[in-house]
């Protein structure tokens, strides 16, 4: 048995909501067949966005919501996504599905959207194959006041009088790759054109939306270091954030996976801490982290194609099981230890698509899955300051804690597939009653176990009784949250 210490008195930082963020893209079935049904579709919707999805997702609180991409955003004109009569064009993924984008999902849907969830808008823009004056135009259309400007006006023609919100603006996606193919110094130059003019814009319109730039692969420092050494020599450029995209890789089937396996995939996720540590070090050392504070603004799992309930239709779907729950938990718990370091990230994708929180066939079926239930358990860390937790081993166990209006949520995740493991856990530098106001468990018996349209809730969080004064079992597979009541 270990002991987790929590002392409650080192307080690392905020936990931005942000860092609970989301990515909806339009690729495969994460918006038709997923979130969008139409405003005439038998199925219950608001807006044309089905009302199922739209009261889990409240439920989680989702703080903010990135569109349209990801790779689409490389492609995607966006006065094709306004007004009626809409153009129906290839996009960036037609030559993975052979489906062609229809644009009844554009500009006034995702606003609508952001909206109906009550989450911040992080719009991407397209830097590959538009002009930064199409950009300005694009922000022009929708932040300048009503009756302004002949885009205002075609804005409130087209149903919204007053300006939409946008909280985050980030210049192009994975501009390394199919953004563009360019070298870090090449996309400095067009990054600070690009900024230069939505910066010129955003004032104009008195708009605060803050700007981020397209950041690295993984872990290829280099284009962080040259992306960073190019924006310190020009400290009138912009800026606010720098992303980068971390994905956990395949490490066997999707479902269908072993022990060593999971193990694996636990290996590959857990080097997004080192990861970020490193990107941060090198804007810290060209003194340019005020501007470039991290985003990561894609992450999650990546298993190969072909199991979500869609059986391959839906490009990049995959089924999501207790191995992606554990992944998201550490993650999570990653991103709250280093809440000084970390702004917003955004998990891929919301439903039927990589690591997602939803499945649905497109009909009356909707399903959550294990990843969502992490989310909910986790949701009462955003907004709370985070405190430091000591381990004495993180080979098996994961944790994170904080605290908000008098309560310290603690969350807790056994990494391994086929362990319990057993835990002491003691609270430095504070009084408690000891008393839990809440203390969930999500686990099950197997560690392929997921959700399916036959068994929708085989998998969901539990209530259970803990007395931390006592030892806690913590499961094979399992995430554990608790809230616990500090003494005055």
């Amino acid at each position: 048995m270990q002991t987790t210490r929590i002392v409650v008195p080192e307080k690392i930082g905020k936990i931005a909501p942000e860092i609970y963020g989301h990515f909806s893209e339009h690729i495969g079935g994460v918006f038709y067949g997923g979130l969008w049904v139409g405003r005439d579709s038998y199925i219950p919707n608001e807006k044309g966005f089905r009302k199922d999805a739209l009261d889990l997702l409240r439920k989680i609180g989702v703080p903010v919501l990135r569109w349209p991409g990801g790779c689409f955003a490389e492609t995607y004109n966006w006065r094709d996504g306004i007004g009626n009569n809409r153009p129906v064009r290839h996009n960036w993924w037609t030559r993975n599905d052979g489906r062609y984008e229809s644009n009844e999902v554009g500009t006034h849907e995702f606003f609508d959207l952001c909206e109906l969830l009550g989450a911040k808008a992080y719009l991407a823009i397209n830097v590959t194959s538009i002009t930064p004056l199409d950009a300005r135009e694009w922000l022009d259309y929708c932040l300048s006041p009503k009756g302004s400007t002949t885009l205002a006006k075609l804005r409130e023609q087209n149903g919204h009088p007053e300006p939409f919100k946008i909280d985050y603006i980030g210049v192009g996606n994975e501009n390394w790759g199919g953004g563009g193919n360019m070298t870090p110094d090449y996309y400095a130059l067009e990054y600070r054109r690009f900024a230069t003019l939505i910066d010129n814009v955003c004032k104009a319109c008195k708009s605060d939306a803050l700007v981020v730039a397209g950041g690295a692969n993984h872990t290829d420092f280099n284009w962080t270091h040259d992306l960073a050494a190019n924006l310190a020599t020009t400290p009138r450029t912009p800026g606010w954030g720098m992303s980068f995209h971390f994905y956990t890789t395949k490490a066997g089937d999707c479902v269908n996976y072993t022990v060593d396996d999971w193990n694996t995939t636990i290996k590959l996720a857990r080097a997004i801490e080192p990861t970020l540590l490193r990107h941060d070090a090198i804007t810290q050392g060209f003194g340019i982290n005020n501007k470039c504070k991290l985003v990561i603004d894609e992450w999650g799992c990546w298993h190969p194609d072909g199991s979500g309930p869609s059986k391959g239709y839906n490009l990049f779907e995959q089924q999501s099981t207790m191995r992606d729950a554990i992944v998201t938990a550490l993650s999570l718990n990653i991103f709250n230890n280093h809440a000084d370091k970390i702004y917003m990230t955004n998990v891929a994708q919301v439903c039927n698509n990589l690591h997602s929180l939803l499945l649905c066939d497109g009909g009356k079926n909707l399903i959550t899955t294990p990843t969502y239930h992490v989310f909910d358990m986790y949701k009462n860390h955003m907004g709370a300051n985070a405190v430091k937790v000591l381990l004495e081993n993180n080979d098996t166990l994961s944790a994170s804690a904080s605290i908000k209006d008098g309560y310290l949520t603690f969350t807790l995740a056994n990494l391994t597939a086929d362990k319990d493991e057993e835990t002491k856990v003691e609270l430095l530098g504070c009084d408690t009653d000891f008393a839990l106001a809440e203390a969930y468990v999500l686990s099950s018996p197997d560690m392929r176990d997921h959700n399916t349209f036959d068994e929708p809730t085989k998998i969901a969080p539990k209530s259970i009784k803990l007395d931390i004064r006592k030892a806690i079992s913590v499961p094979a597979a399992s995430v554990i949250s608790m809230k616990i009541k500090l003494g005055s």
